[in-house]
Parts: C-alpha cells; structure tokens; sequence
C-alpha cells in the first residue's frame, strides 16, 4: 500500500478519465491520494472531487505563483475552510518560488506566514512549496517554529541538503517525487539517504515529472510506486518495506485522514 501524499486531480489533464487514473492508481497498490489545492477560491472544485471519491483528500491553500492574486485571504479564513469539511486534511501548498519571476518575495512571504498560522492553529500540515529560495525558507521556517511548532511538508523536494537538514530539525516532513528516479539527481537521493525513515514521504506532484520509468508522459498518482522502489533502494530496504514506513508516516503526517 502507498499514499500519493501530493497530486492535482482538479486540473484539466485529468478530465477526460479522472475515474480510470484513480482506479489505475488502486490497481497499483496505491490505495489513497491527497489532492492539493493552489487557488483557495477553486476549493469548492477540489471538494466535488473527494466528495465523490472515498480515497481521495485535499488540502486548501494558495500556490506561490499565485500568490498576488489571493493576499485578502486571512489565517483565519483557511482555518475556517480547513474546518468545514472532515477530507480537508492540510494547508497549502504555500510557500516560496523564485525560479519563477512571476510573483513579488514579499506577496509570496506574506502568504506562506498566513498558511504557517493556519497550520499552527489546526495542526494540519502545512505543504511547503520551495524552489529557488532556500536561504529566505529556512530563516523562516525556525522563525516561526519559535512562535509556535506547526506540522509541514517540504514537498516535491529538489533544493539543497541545508534546507531539507533544517526541516528535519524542526520536525517537518520531506516528500520525494519522481524526480528522484532521474538519471542527474544523484545529489537529491545522497539527500533521501540521510533523511530518517520516519520523515520520508512519496508523491508524484501530478500531472507533472513522471519518474524515470515513465518519463515523457503525463504523470499520475499509480507511478508514485517508482518513485517508493527507488527510495527504497536508496535505503536499502525491499521496496514492501519503504511502502510501510511511508505509508504509516502519511497517515501520521496527515493526522486527519482516515484509512479506507
């Protein structure tokens, strides 16, 4: 069994067979999904999609690169949201991306300190998107650590060993995607060797960077088991027994949802 703890199930490449993705991903062993939000204003989109699958979670939030166009949002409203429906189970994704020159580092600072105290006041956690940007994440994940400890989720991870050391020290989560499995990322598996198996998730970050096996195509949640069976060679342990641990760690993780 594995949790796709990270796809987009609400976006256009998956409306012509969102039924027959989530039945491949099953077929897989892949037995749950959380689909993240990037607009919080396209939740109620995100909410058709888990009413209608028992599998599927979601979170709320706003993207980085989407950060200018949602700053009237409050912490208190996305606890708010976060609150109103039991398959809202984290915040996010929120967070800092400046490889992308789209969106002011002060509007995207102002949003992930948002999502940090909405997290902290739910105990929800927080997906943290960061590229690009390790220094300014860093400085402030152990800010505001220091008001007050908050789950979180280093997701997609791809930067470098400082920020994914910080993020352990301070209790975080690190979730691996297919970018893992690529030929030139030796330097992001010599990073999962060091994370302790009790920090370690998989994802796919769906529809986007379909791991090794099936580069090219359209990622989706079944093709997260590649990702699971490198990292567990990364450890070396069989891949039965990384697809345990983080199982097991999603679920801890991700303390509101449920097993089905």
């Amino acid at each position: 069994m594995l949790i796709d703890t990270h796809c987009h199930l609400d976006f256009a490449d998956f409306d012509a067979e969102r039924d027959d993705i989530i039945k491949r991903a099953h077929s897989s062993g892949v037995a749950q999904m959380v689909t993240i939000s990037t607009r919080v204003r396209r939740l109620p989109e995100l909410l058709k999609i888990v009413d209608a699958y028992p599998s599927v979670f979601c979170s709320v939030g706003t993207h980085p690169n989407n950060a200018d166009e949602e700053l009237d949002i409050s912490a208190d409203e996305l606890v708010r949201l976060a609150n109103g429906h039991d398959k809202i189970v984290a915040i996010g994704e929120a967070g800092l991306d400046y490889f992308y020159d789209t969106q002011k580092p002060e509007d995207q600072k102002t949003g992930l300190r948002r999502h940090i105290e909405a997290a902290r006041i739910t105990q929800l956690p927080l997906v943290i998107h960061s590229r690009s940007a390790d220094g300014d994440m860093i400085a402030i994940l152990r800010e505001e650590s220091g008001k007050g400890a908050f789950p979180f989720i280093l997701h997609c991870f791809s930067a470098g060993p400082d920020l994914a050391k910080a993020g352990v020290e301070l209790g975080g989560y690190v979730s691996f995607s297919g970018i893992l499995t690529f030929p030139k990322s030796q330097d992001i598996r010599d990073i999962a060797a060091a994370i302790p198996l009790d920090r370690l998730l998989v994802e796919t970050d769906a529809p986007y960077l379909a791991p090794k096996r099936w580069r090219g195509k359209r990622n989706e949640p079944s093709y997260v088991v590649n990702t699971a069976e490198v990292l567990a060679d990364v450890h070396g342990l069989p891949y039965e027994t990384m697809a345990e641990i983080t199982t097991d760690n999603a679920f801890r993780c991700f303390s509101k949802m449920t097993r089905v």
